[in-house]
């Protein structure tokens, strides 16, 4: 074809039929091009399993603040109400007030004390007595909604106590028995405070799914609690729960104005400040190390399409004496290292959904296949493990992992173009 031929023959739009078929063509490999395909094909796995990787374990840390903080919240108040001139006698009226202020769940007087724990076995463990009174209790619905044996009904009329499920298997106690609690503040005599011991029967057994709740809570009827601890006629602490835990700055003023008397109040994010924080430090720590598989996949497609650009060196050279331009070559190359990269992450999307999804049948089929207890319970807080995937999180996974696999076929792409085919075909 002559030069004035070429010049009016209509040139093909970019990303053409022509285009993505000969790029479609490089992407399959041939058997003269084994090691180029096993590089391409380590690339979309790298891909893959990086976004798959940071998909499973953000999601994973997203569900253990979700689970954490719903069982914190569920357990302890938003705010905690502390007298500060005065005990707490009027508590009752307080909280009553309290009740009253418009984004208020309930606000429920509560006796705390730490106490020595025996039971039938094993030499006693430390525990957290909390003195509340029955309709309180039954208000808390994760302690409410998941007893496994016994009833909290007459819960204010008897002397017996509610503990959790781990407490009770390791200090051997079942519904009926008795649990010993000592106080080392007891009853003050001539040689000295002594401690003071007595037995309790087990009313109830709960489980809130939370180790460290499970394993250390003992809720006392509150006339009870306030005879245990010599706390005649008061209460120690209000404890509020509120519809919407990020309001409690606005409901701080509110409430210090039902209440009537001086007070202190202490919120959950100043009480779990560096519990939450750790997390957070974590997280993004967690996202920035596994960012560098991607890192990693994506210099993988560079390495690939160089040595891909190559071996097509003759086949770029005719392409160009054939009308190619170089603006063709180089959507041809930075197509054929996208598809790579938008291929392994839709694959690594779909493989994280797929893991997170399943993320607990996983845990308990590793844990039966090596014979050894995965994620304990007793370390990290939660019986199972937990994942919550959160779009945004997601979208800028997805994002981050195709700017990286773009920019990966960038300079190969350009040296492709900019192959001289005169060169490429004299030293063919």
């Amino acid at each position: 074809m002559s030069e004035t031929a070429a010049a009016k023959a209509p040139a093909a739009g970019a990303f053409s039929v022509f285009e993505r078929m000969v790029a479609w063509r490089y992407l399959r490999s041939r058997r003269k091009e084994t090691v180029i395909s096993v590089i391409a094909s380590i690339s979309f796995l790298g891909i893959m399993l990086g976004v798959a990787t940071l998909i499973v374990v953000m999601a994973v840390m997203n569900g253990f603040r979700a689970e954490l903080l719903t069982r914190i919240l569920g357990v302890n108040g938003h705010l905690i109400v502390q007298p500060l001139d005065s005990p707490l006698e009027d508590y009752a009226q307080v909280a009553g007030r309290i009740n009253g202020v418009p984004g208020i769940k309930y606000a429920i007087p509560l006796i705390d004390g730490q106490v020595l724990a025996q039971g039938n076995v094993g030499g006693g463990t430390g525990a957290l007595v909390r003195g509340i009174r029955g309709e309180d209790l039954g208000k808390i619905s994760i302690v409410a909604g998941n007893i496994r044996q016994g009833t909290l009904d007459g819960f204010d009329g008897g002397e017996g106590v509610a503990i959790g499920k781990r407490m009770a298997e390791n200090l051997g106690l079942v519904l009926g028995d008795t649990i010993t609690l000592i106080s080392p503040d007891g009853d003050v005599t001539p040689l000295g405070t002594t401690p003071r011991m007595k037995g309790y029967k087990i009313a109830a057994i709960f489980e809130v799914g939370m180790s460290e709740y499970d394993s250390s809570i003992v809720y006392m009827p509150f006339s009870e609690a306030q005879l245990y601890f010599n706390l005649d006629g008061r209460a120690q602490t209000i404890e509020i729960y509120v519809d919407n835990p990020d309001d409690v700055d606005a409901l701080k003023p509110l409430v210090e104005q039902a209440a009537q008397r001086p007070i202190d109040i202490v919120d959950w994010r100043q009480r779990n400040e560096t519990f939450f924080s750790a997390l957070q430090v974590e997280r993004n720590v967690m996202f920035m190390i596994l960012t560098l598989i991607v890192l990693v996949a994506a210099l993988n497609i560079i390495s690939g399409l160089i040595m891909l650009v190559k071996d097509k060196g003759h086949d770029i050279a005719i392409l160009r004496t054939m009308g190619a331009s170089r603006g063709a070559i180089l959507r041809i190359f930075l197509m054929t290292g996208a598809a790579i990269g938008v291929t392994g992450t839709i694959a690594g999307v779909l493989l994280g959904i797929v893991i997170c999804t399943n993320i607990e049948s996983i845990r308990q089929f590793f844990s039966w296949m090596t014979g050894r207890i995965l994620f304990n319970p007793e370390l990290y807080f939660l019986s199972q493990l937990p994942a919550k995937m959160d779009l945004r999180e997601t979208t800028y996974v997805v994002i981050m992992a195709l700017v990286l696999s773009f920019l990966a076929t960038v300079f190969p792409a350009w040296r492709a173009a900019r192959l001289d085919p005169v060169e490429a075909l004299r030293y063919e």
